[in-house]
């Protein structure tokens, strides 16, 4: 896969990035979602040191990352279930049909 060099501002510090060539922008968004959340929590006072703010910075968007997919789950077990009543039902429809054909 090739990739291309993008510039990223994390909190007025500029890094260069290797990234896969089409999600620039995913990884200009993450930066900035990133950036946003070291600025909310350096300006917490209850976060003294650059090294609390990068990890209570990482453990809140791992914290968020679990939850995302912990409901992603719940969703597709609820469509799953969805899917199997609607082929039962579209079932028990086509063998209706038929009696009354036969």
């Amino acid at each position: 896969m090739s990739q291309r060099t993008v510039e990223i501002n994390i909190v007025d510090r500029k890094l260069k990035i290797a990234c896969p060539i089409g999600q620039e922008t995913a990884l200009l968004s993450a930066a900035q979602e990133l950036s946003d959340r070291l600025i909310k929590a350096g300006a917490s006072k209850v976060i003294s040191t650059p090294e609390q703010t990068l990890v209570m910075t990482a453990l809140n968007l791992a914290n968020d990352l679990l939850k995302a997919q912990q409901q992603l789950k719940i969703e597709q077990e609820d469509n799953q279930q969805k899917i199997m009543l609607l082929q039962s039902t579209i079932e028990q429809a086509l063998s209706h049909t038929k009696k009354k054909i036969a």
